[in-house]
């Protein structure tokens, strides 16, 4: 974990340097990402290292970046609303549904005491590990199997849970895998008409708020909705 405070500086002389100060200064900031503690992380872990090797031009891009098997890393934008909206702290423990390319975990792992997260493909979940024990990332557990499952039988609860594909409702079951004060992180809705959201957990109640608009590629397994036969 970086322990300095992100200032934005114009004198990064390196290609890659002033990619990743373009990045925070001209994507991630105007999209109200205003944490200094979220801005420093991006500025410090090295997301052109989670990205694959032919897409490197797209590491500080706003846009997807393919990982293959019709997988995407989220837009850096994206990333920096998902982390200053889970608020993280060094205590919590949290579950990934989605690991693609290990980016997101990394950076959780670098506010968080812990993070378990799934993913359905064994070779995404290979580069991810890789990925993180290359970047010296060892307070993550990918486990290589279906999230969704796994959020279904869990009978563990969780501090914060982040769902990296999105799904048509949120199911209320889930909801109840997080203690008391823990946030759940999803992008809800049917294509193209999705919302990010955040669920808090306040004694036997929830809240919801409505972060912002996106599109993203649904979770594999997710639930959907019982199809009426009439």
């Amino acid at each position: 974990m970086s322990t300095q405070t992100y200032t934005p500086v114009a004198n990064r002389r390196s290609p890659i340097e002033q990619a990743r100060f373009n990045m925070i200064e001209q994507q991630i900031r105007p999209w109200d990402v205003l944490d200094t503690r979220v801005l420093d992380l991006l500025a410090t872990v090295q997301r052109e290292r989670y990205v694959p090797i032919r897409y490197q031009n797209l590491a500080f891009v706003d846009t997807e970046v393919p990982l293959g098997f019709d997988e995407f890393m989220w837009p850096p934008r994206v990333e920096g609303r998902c982390l200053q909206a889970l608020d993280l702290k060094p205590t919590d423990r949290v579950l990934e549904v989605g690991s693609g390319s290990g980016y997101l975990a990394s950076l959780i792992a670098h506010q968080a005491a812990h993070v378990t997260s799934y993913e359905i493909n064994p070779e995404l979940a290979r580069r991810a590990r890789n990925a993180m024990l290359n970047n010296g990332v060892n307070n993550v557990e990918v486990v290589q199997a279906c999230g969704v499952a796994a959020l279904d039988a869990a009978a563990d609860n969780w501090d914060a849970i982040v769902l990296t594909g999105s799904l048509p409702f949120l199911p209320e079951a889930w909801l109840q895998r997080l203690n008391d004060g823990g946030r759940l992180f999803a992008v809800v809705g049917e294509s193209p008409a999705m919302h990010a959201q955040l669920h808090m957990r306040v004694g036997a109640a929830f809240t919801v708020t409505a972060l912002f608009e996106t599109d993203l590629k649904a979770l594999h397994n997710a639930p959907r909705h019982s199809a009426f036969v009439f």
